[in-house]
């Protein structure tokens, strides 16, 4: 049975429409567009099953396989959505209004069934930054935080509360994957002098005595929770805006673990500065962390948070996993140049480089062969369009919009896990298209005064070859002056005395105040000096990989270029 195609919601000022992935990129017909032009959000439920969508002041729910919609709820103020774990459930949320008339406002967090928009349960919730419900795996569990307290329901039963956890506030909650017996870690805010906790419980066991594990901090002003996708361990990573020691202009960050058998620890992470992204594997036995100053260290870790592979250091600032989990972007973005690295995450090997500038939003496809970024409005107004990319870093395809459009949002169709299985990978580059937007210069910029004339200085040492030079007029005038020095002391010869009878100049063996290898031009001494620098790195990398150290893929890269650069140091010399 072929594999079915993969294809794309796209929502932009003009509307939402679909349109096929690889190979075919065309719309699909079955999917009657929506030209509305406040159409604020979408979203695909977990299975696959339902795609949702704002438009105007109705929301409307389809069925994926037919594209035919099922429901449409008239509610004009909705502004955010989202579907329950098995997709069976479809909630909305809309902004707490009161008014003169109604001053206590009306229920504005709702829950539908979604195959015939039928309304369940309605709530009062104030607050968006955590208005969603939080759903078990097999949405037997279902909990809400209202007003610093938790609610759970079971079966869908809303009428029923089967438990309240109100023994102190709680900031946030999360519910892990898998089935029952049920995990949930409760973020408890400190109050001032006093400890927060991340406690983490298994459901309906509440109290602090009962807890499974526990991290305690004083320093957070929030917290996120990041749960793996079997639900039996978790990142918490905690944040300050400002770091009250000074130490820090970017706040204060750190990365703690938990799992549901009682493990606890600090991950410890080798280089100080913000932590940029956290990313479980989905293969579940290892995360990934972007962290430290510019450019930042991104690191892979076990379920014993110890260090297992170093990508090194690059300007990058985001982390992406294909789906199947055996392919890992680690890109830049934002302020950063846009630059991309696809790694084999089980051969711990690079697979290929791309660039993507300007990119706002990246989202692997479902099938874990290809990846779409995006420039959206209105984080960036102009140039909105979308690629389609392979992973062997090759663009297929490009779909830029027009000046006076915005895109908002591109998001792929989801499938069961299941549809698409791990491939293997290759490295060698399937064929695709150039980019038509033209690619930034790496080349320095030269000022107009600079411009066509040759200039000896490079932008970086690694990308070129070495280019020899000839000797400047200074350099040539301070080699006569030295040559004629040296003639004028053969002329007197070493043994001249003095009045007393000894020696003036007394001989002396050959002593070396300099490097032998040095030559008369100045130009020439900067590369040399250079280059013996680098075989002296080289020279101690290879007695670290002796004894056994694990290096890093750049400090691996640097000993394969010894022999080029010890030919390049010869080259100098002669």
């Amino acid at each position: 049975m072929a594999l079915p195609v993969p294809c794309l919601a796209v929502r932009g000022s003009t509307g939402i429409a679909m349109s096929n992935g690889p190979p075919s990129y065309i719309e699909v017909s079955s999917f009657k567009k929506d030209d509305g032009k406040s159409c604020k959000a979408m979203t695909f439920s977990p299975d696959g099953r339902y795609f949702a969508w704002i438009s105007g002041p109705s929301v409307k729910i389809a069925l994926c396989s037919s594209w035919q919609i099922v429901a449409v709820l008239q509610k004009p103020k909705v502004c955010a959505i989202k579907f329950s774990s098995l997709g069976n459930y479809f909630m909305t949320w809309e902004p707490f209004i009161v008014s003169q008339a109604n001053p206590q406002g009306n229920p504005q967090l709702h829950i539908w069934r979604s195959e015939n928009g039928e309304l369940v349960k309605s709530f009062t919730q104030k607050r968006q930054s955590d208005w969603k419900p939080q759903w078990s795996s097999d949405e037997k569990l279902c909990g809400i935080l209202i007003n610093n307290d938790v609610t759970f329901y079971e079966n869908a039963d809303f009428e029923t509360v089967k438990y309240k956890f109100k023994s102190t506030k709680v900031g946030k909650f999360r519910i892990g994957s898998g089935d029952a017996p049920y995990h949930v870690i409760c973020y408890l805010p400190g109050k001032p002098g006093e400890p927060s906790f991340a406690r983490l419980f298994e459901y309906p066991k509440f109290e602090t005595t009962e807890s499974l594990a526990n991290k305690s901090f004083f320093q957070a002003d929030r917290v996120d929770i990041h749960w793996n996708q079997k639900g039996t361990s978790a990142l918490i990573l905690t944040s300050m805006d400002v770091d009250k020691t000074g130490s820090s202009y970017y706040g204060k960050q750190a990365l703690h673990y938990v799992s549901v058998s009682g493990e606890t620890a600090m991950v410890t992470l080798s280089d100080d500065g913000p932590i940029h992204a956290v990313e479980w594997s989905p293969k579940n036995t290892e995360f990934c962390v972007i962290y430290g100053l510019m450019p930042s260290k991104a690191t892979l870790f076990n379920l014993k948070c110890e260090p297992v592979f170093e990508f090194g250091k690059k300007h990058r600032n985001s982390i992406y996993y294909n789906p199947q989990g055996n392919i890992l972007l680690l890109g830049g973005f934002g302020n950063l140049r846009g630059g991309i690295e696809l790694w084999d995450t089980s051969k711990r090997k690079l697979i290929a480089k791309a660039e993507a500038a300007d990119t706002t939003l990246l989202q692997w496809s479902p099938d874990g062969e290809h990846f779409m970024t995006a420039t959206t409005a209105p984080r960036l107004r102009v140039a909105n369009g979308f690629k389609i990319w392979h992973y062997t870093g090759t663009l297929l395809y490009e779909r830029p919009w027009n000046k006076q459009e915005e895109l908002w949002e591109v998001l792929w169709r989801v499938y069961p896990s299941a549809t698409f299985p791990e491939k293997t990978i290759s490295y060698k580059a399937v064929e695709g298209i150039a980019p038509s937007q033209p690619q930034p210069s790496k080349q320095a910029y030269r000022p107009p005064s600079a411009r066509g004339q040759t200039i000896n200085f490079k932008l970086h040492d690694e990308d070129d070859a070495p280019v020899k030079s000839e000797p400047s007029k200074a350099a040539l005038k301070a080699k006569k002056k030295r040559e004629a020095k040296r003639a004028k002391k053969e002329i007197e010869g070493p043994a001249a005395l003095t009045t007393n009878g000894q020696l003036k100049n007394p001989p002396r063996g050959r002593q070396k105040t300099g490097d032998p290898d040095l030559t008369d031009d100045p130009e020439k001494n900067k590369k040399i000096k250079k280059i013996k620098s680098k075989l002296e790195q080289i020279t101690k990398l290879k007695e670290q990989l002796t004894v056994g150290k694990q290096l890093e893929v750049n400090q691996l890269d640097k000993i394969k270029k010894e022999e080029e650069l010890l030919k390049e140091l010869q080259d100098l010399i002669l």
